[in-house]
């Protein structure tokens, strides 16, 4: 991985849930962490062959491995919220993740 191109500051959020003191359920996004990346808009061929596999996958996300990370996350980058299609431990090496991203509206 070139540590150059992670030139962008992205947040991670994980969804939580919990109960108020009256057991009310609070549910919301809290931020799990801050780093740098690399933001990449899928276009022209890549884009077509990411959606014969995944519909509606419009951007690329690279940064360092965390082993915590799940699709059930999501990443704040520039005021735009993605959800997380897929997580990808690039050559199963532990030094870069790719995550396959879909905006949300």
């Amino acid at each position: 991985m070139n540590a150059g191109k992670l030139d962008q500051r992205v947040t991670v959020e994980r969804f939580t849930s919990t109960v108020d003191d009256w057991g009310t359920p609070i549910e919301s996004w809290a931020p799990l962490f801050t780093c740098w990346a690399a933001v990449e808009p899928l276009v022209g061929r890549e884009y077509i062959a990411a959606q014969a596999l995944q519909s509606e996958v419009t951007t690329r996300i690279r940064m360092r491995f965390r082993p915590w990370m799940t699709a059930q996350d999501r990443v704040i980058h520039d005021g735009k919220t993605y959800n997380i299609v897929s997580v990808i431990d690039v050559r199963s090496g532990h030094r870069e993740l790719v995550l396959m991203c879909k905006a949300i509206a």
